[in-house]
């Protein structure tokens, strides 16, 4: 049990008329962001649709046609006039609803699965880069340097096949926080290191500082899902409970199992953006709104913040969290306690995340020495880290009381450090710079900056805000 202090009190907050607008924003987005979306994402279908009807190679020429293009503008810049080159996106395309500058918010990429890179260099040069060629040293430094080393233009990556169906089963957890972690960790990693027994995928749902739930799936094919007896749950349809709160009834009605199609498994969360469109559309998950207007969720987020304001940004930038921390596996109890002590913010979402030790240390890295420890969920060629969601209004915003956002993710920033923890890029960052190095290792990403002379000319990973 980690040593923390008494629960924080805190004075109530004065409402504001940003507050009332915050409570009727749904006015905004029923009669204009989820028409808007919806047009959008049929458009986007009727794209992808026309796109399957070109042939390999149409597409491949096309692809090589945009590559040039790239070159051909950073050939054509000029460094001292034009200024460097940022590849983040700009703030109402980033994740998160939090008013920052587009500089600062960062990407995370999973990268144990890619077997090459194609990188356009900020010299206009293309390369291949894989784990043993001339640019290995850059195949290693790409993951988290954020587009700094050269734009990404391709990856070749491996893939497997997958079944019709997942099978997914629901356990309920019950007890404080470190129960709740440790039957997490027990729905994955069998204490006796068994194969057989660790599922193909994983997630964990903590509601309270009491209860969770948890969710291990294997890949089942579509003769085994409909066998008799078996339950197929389609929860891609629009007028179903959204996910979250159904799994939620595994803590009532005990373990249960079902069958999902992969695809609808895969998108669980998108009609619900996750738990967030509780917040933007209160009665969203009420039948009469599922089964009228489900089919037109989720609303587009850069639709959202498109149409929020100044005023609201702000807000947000306060009153709001959507972060991830990435914590080693032994550690998620601590985690979940720090939360619930700084944020309060549930429901928590965790995910297991394997941290490879490789030949070349990166930006992120395992524990010096975990192969040695072999905690559980390890191995001796990886460390288990999970990725522990933290999405939603606090419980001092909630109740009307004071709350510093940007305090908040300094102090979790800070905690991640201390316990060699990271912060996945696509999240809003408050780290100042020599902070920023402290939590992500600097070696390798310096080696390659230095390598190419030109890749002066790009942002580094760590990009201060105008």
């Amino acid at each position: 049990m980690s040593d923390l202090e008494a629960p924080l009190v805190r004075p109530k907050r004065k409402k504001i008329w940003v507050d009332y607008f915050i409570q009727f924003r749904w006015i905004v987005v029923i009669f204009i962001v989820l028409p808007i979306s919806a047009t959008l994402y049929f458009l986007t279908y009727l794209g992808d649709v026309w796109s399957e009807t070109k042939s390999y190679e149409k597409r491949q020429k096309e692809h090589d046609q945009n590559v040039n293009k790239v070159i051909k503008r950073l050939k054509g810049r000029d460094a001292a006039k034009d200024g460097l080159v940022c590849t983040a996106r700009k703030p109402w395309i980033a994740v998160g609803m939090r008013n920052v500058d587009y500089k600062r918010a960062r990407h995370f990429e999973i990268s144990h699965t890619v077997e090459a890179y194609e990188i356009v260099l900020a010299g206009g040069e293309l390369v291949r880069a894989t784990r043993d060629n001339e640019y290995s040293d850059l195949f290693y430094a790409i993951p988290w340097s954020q587009g700094t080393l050269g734009l990404l233009v391709a990856a070749e990556i491996r893939l497997i096949h997958i079944k019709e169906y997942m099978k997914l089963t629901y356990i309920p957890v019950k007890g404080d926080l470190q129960t709740i972690a440790q039957g997490y960790m027990d729905s994955f990693a069998p204490r006796d290191g068994d194969p057989a027994k660790i599922p193909d995928f994983v997630e964990g749902m903590v509601y309270s500082p009491s209860e969770g739930v948890m969710m291990t799936g294997k890949y089942a094919s579509r003769e085994e899902a409909k066998k008799k007896g078996n339950k197929i749950n389609n929860v891609g349809w629009w007028f179903k409970p959204w996910f979250y709160q159904y799994a939620q009834t595994a803590l009532k009605k005990g373990e249960f199992v079902e069958y999902i199609p992969t695809r609808e498994y895969y998108h669980r969360h998108t009609s619900s953006l996750y738990w967030e469109g509780k917040l933007i559309l209160p009665f969203g998950d009420q039948f009469w709104f599922r089964f009228l207007f489900g089919w037109l969720m989720p609303p587009k987020v850069s639709l959202l913040k498109a149409t929020q304001g100044e005023a609201i940004r702000n807000y947000y930038h306060e009153m709001h969290v959507i972060q991830d921390m990435l914590v080693p596996l032994y550690k998620v109890g601590d985690a979940l306690e720090w939360v619930d002590r700084e944020m309060e913010v549930y429901p928590l979402w965790l995910c297991p995340h394997k941290l490879f030790k490789q030949s070349v240390k990166s930006m992120i890295s395992p524990e010096p020495g975990f192969e040695y420890e072999m905690r559980q969920g390890d191995t001796k060629d990886a460390q288990m880290y999970t990725d522990v969601g933290v999405y939603y209004a606090p419980g001092p915003v909630l109740r009307g009381e004071v709350f510093d956002g940007v305090e908040a993710v300094r102090k979790m920033e800070q905690w991640l450090i201390e316990n060699h923890g990271y912060q996945p890029q696509y999240a809003v960052s408050e780290l100042d710079e020599r902070s920023f190095w402290r939590m992500f290792d600097a070696d390798l990403y310096e080696h390659c900056r230095r390598k190419e002379a030109e890749q002066a000319h790009l942002e580094t990973a760590y990009a201060e805000g105008d």
